[in-house]
């Protein structure tokens, strides 16, 4: 069984198999231990049955993504199975595999990315113009977390060992912010 953990956002969501859960919670950072082993026992499985963790790694949340990948891998650790990172253009584009992916960041830009695009930031302007390209534009509504399972399986099949490192297109707010002395 492959968990699928996805902290980009607001609230957590989770996929093992066919089963989906998302829970809004005020604090990602307690809630994520506790509501990750409610959701797989009432899936009725237990952790031993976990033989991959696929983990969310942006874009999103700064914070949120740094949990994800801390606590996905702690779990690989002690369950001594992989971890793999999924992104959120590989999450649209599995189900729209030729559409430009455009999310808005929440800054007055966006966080694109299409076949033949690596992922990057836009503004509306730009994307008005490069979304042409593609016969259809995604991203405006929420991805399909379940498609994640199928990724890590692909993933894993192919030996894709690529490290599990937050996708940040961007500085950090606080990067871009600092002062100098």
């Amino acid at each position: 069984m492959i968990l699928i953990i996805n902290t980009s956002g607001n609230n957590l969501e989770f996929v093992l198999d066919d089963k989906y859960a998302t829970v809004s919670v005020e604090k990602q950072s307690v809630a994520l231990p506790i509501e990750t082993e409610k959701f797989i026992t009432q899936c009725g499985a237990k952790w031993s049955d976990i033989t991959a963790i696929g983990v969310v790694v942006g874009p999103g949340s700064f914070t949120g993504i740094r949990l994800g990948i801390a606590y996905a891998k702690g779990l690989s650790m002690g369950l001594n199975i992989p971890v793999v990172p999924i992104n959120a253009f590989e999450l649209y584009l599995a189900k729209t595999p030729d559409a430009f992916v455009a999310i808005d960041s929440g800054r007055g830009d966006f966080f694109v990315g299409a076949d033949n695009l690596p992922p990057c930031t836009m503004s509306i302007d730009e994307i008005e113009t490069k979304q042409m390209a593609w016969p259809r534009t995604v991203g405006h509504r929420p991805f399909d977390l379940k498609l994640g399972t199928q990724i890590v399986q692909d993933k894993l099949a192919h030996g894709n060992n690529q490290p599990v490192v937050p996708m940040y297109l961007r500085p950090s707010y606080v990067d871009t912010n600092k002062k100098t002395k």
